[in-house]
């Protein structure tokens, strides 16, 4: 006996890899050093690397130090033996918002028309902070507009209902005006397919004097997911402009998603204005998501 207990002694000395319980249940995706990506159960991990048993290459045992990222997936994107990808712009309709907001330290950078160019970030998982500018001063010097779009969102049922408000507020450069919106709003559904119903008001300034609008500003948007990759969305107003006077803005196309891109399309359609002729305006932008993107 006296003789077993250095060999003990010596046994609870030597380093000893931990392993985790493994988690073939859920579906999980790794991205190695090489740029490679695959999705998995996951069979076995510890210290020194994993085994992800894959529906193409059987099981994959990859080293600790060859794994750049794993991460788990929402197993309800596995379409058809497929992973789809999350929305990469998920909180925006063409240029109006949903109830959504980007989760803390997510942002996206988007591009409309080449000119308009806006930033949005996640500061919680409940508010985000936005910027854009609209860079005229590239024209013979004219005033500039500068945008501030905060938002603030709460989840009153998980992927079901959102509540939630904002400002789209602008500042000319160069003019000294000022003009925006306030807004409330309530989104049902989940980021993928989901309704937002919406009413604001809207103001101007100049200088100290503002001016709030007493007419209201409705909003009624939606976009639903019809494949891997594409969305179809539609985002609409109906603006009081006048004693007995209105219109409206009637917007409709559709989202081509990568997982770091999307690209939003479709047309802008003015009703019940004096336009003489039937006028759709084209729409275009990219967004490019950055931060702690969502798979």
């Amino acid at each position: 006996m006296k003789k077993l207990l250095p060999i003990l002694f010596l046994l609870v000395l030597l380093p000893v890899h931990s392993q985790e319980s493994p988690d073939s249940t859920s579906l999980w995706m790794l991205e190695t050093t090489d740029g490679n990506e695959f999705t998995g159960a996951l069979l076995f991990k510890d210290s020194t690397g994993i085994i992800l048993l894959t529906s193409m290459y059987g099981e994959l045992h990859v080293a600790d130090g060859d794994i750049k990222k794993l991460r788990r997936l929402e197993s309800d994107r596995l379409v058809e033996g497929e992973y789809w990808f999350g929305n990469p712009h998920a909180t925006r309709y063409f240029f109006g918002p949903n109830v959504y907001g980007l989760r803390k330290g997510e942002g996206y950078y988007q591009n409309t028309w080449i000119l308009l160019n806006q930033v949005n970030y996640g500061i919680t998982d409940h508010l985000q902070i936005g910027g854009g500018v609209l860079p005229l001063f590239l024209f013979a010097g004219s005033p500039t507009p500068v945008i501030l779009t905060p938002k603030v969102s709460f989840p009153v049922v998980k992927d079901k209902f959102n509540l939630g408000a904002g400002l789209l507020f602008a500042h000319v450069l160069g003019d000294g005006s000022s003009f925006g919106i306030a807004y409330g709003a309530s989104t049902f559904g989940n980021r993928e397919k989901n309704l937002t119903l919406g009413a604001g008001w809207g103001f101007s300034a100049y200088d100290s004097d503002w001016d709030w609008s007493d007419r209201i500003t409705l909003m009624l948007s939606g976009m639903t997911r019809v494949g891997k990759k594409t969305y179809l969305i539609t985002e609409n107003y109906y603006l009081s402009v006048g004693e007995g006077e209105s219109m409206g803005i009637i917007m409709l196309g559709g989202r081509s998603v990568q997982k770091r891109l999307a690209v939003d399309y479709g047309l802008v359609l003015p009703v019940g204005t004096d336009l003489g002729e039937f006028i759709a305006i084209p729409w275009l932008s990219i967004t490019l998501p950055f931060g702690n993107i969502s798979e």
